[in-house]
């Protein structure tokens, strides 16, 4: 059996975390290994070594680019990302592969191609595909593009607006890689924070709870806007009085 080749590491502070962004090629190899049936693992084995035997693009289209698509129904739907991301890392994807095989994806391939993206790509080349996915509203698509890769590349204004987007959406922040690094006395996210959150109690509407969290990295000494108003007095019990 091949196993996916090792030329590139994630930093350890990209790697906190349980998608297949955060965790290592290795791991996930591991992990599929032990929790996938036999049928599952012999399709997944012969598809790594096609993978490796003919990395690349090839063609109008590359046997491991066939494998993609099936992955979710040979592995199943709770191991096909990290399924993909195995497949598009023994493929040594590059800028130019990744970018097709999202294009002309579906929303769970293009998903898989985020989450691979800090295993593949070094530099900024592929910001383009998280800029795409930022603009969507399929929420497991925004956390994928809100991993490792976007935390390294992403320019402060497109990735402030990324995290505003993950709080109108409901993607946890907890999504967000590397967020307290990045949010760290940004004082301008945190007063778009601010800004945001004045905007939802002025129309009646609950702040989210993430919201406090990120303004708190933001800015330390910030008085949570609004918090009283709109959860009113809480007791103990967290009930409000």
């Amino acid at each position: 059996m091949t196993r996916p080749h090792t030329a590139w590491d994630t930093p350890a502070a990209d790697t906190e975390g349980t998608t297949p962004a955060r965790t290592s090629p290795a791991e996930l190899h591991d992990h599929l290994r032990t929790h996938l049936d036999g049928a599952a693992r012999a399709w997944l084995d012969q598809a790594l070594d096609e993978a490796a035997a003919q990395p690349g693009i090839r063609g109008p289209i590359s046997v491991w680019e066939l494998r993609l698509a099936e992955a979710g129904r040979r592995c199943g739907s709770e191991y096909a990302d990290a399924a993909r991301v195995l497949i598009l890392y023994t493929a040594r994807a590059g800028t130019d592969a990744v970018t097709r095989v999202y294009h002309q994806g579906t929303a769970a391939e293009r998903r898989s191609v985020l989450h691979a993206l800090p295993h593949l790509i070094e530099g900024p080349d592929a910001l383009p595909l998280i800029e795409d996915a930022l603009r969507t509203n399929d929420t497991s698509v925004l956390a994928a593009a809100v991993g490792p890769y976007a935390a390294r590349h992403l320019a402060p204004h497109l990735w402030r607006h990324a995290v505003l987007k993950c709080l109108f959406t409901g993607v946890p922040v907890a999504e967000v890689a590397d967020l307290d690094r990045r949010a760290h006395a940004d004082a301008e996210l945190a007063r778009m924070l601010r800004d945001y959150a004045a905007e939802r109690t002025a129309a009646g509407r609950p702040v989210p709870e993430d919201l406090y969290r990120v303004l708190t990295l933001s800015d330390p000494t910030a008085t949570p806007p609004a918090r009283t108003a709109e959860h009113g007095a809480r007791g103990t019990d967290g009930k409000e009085s």
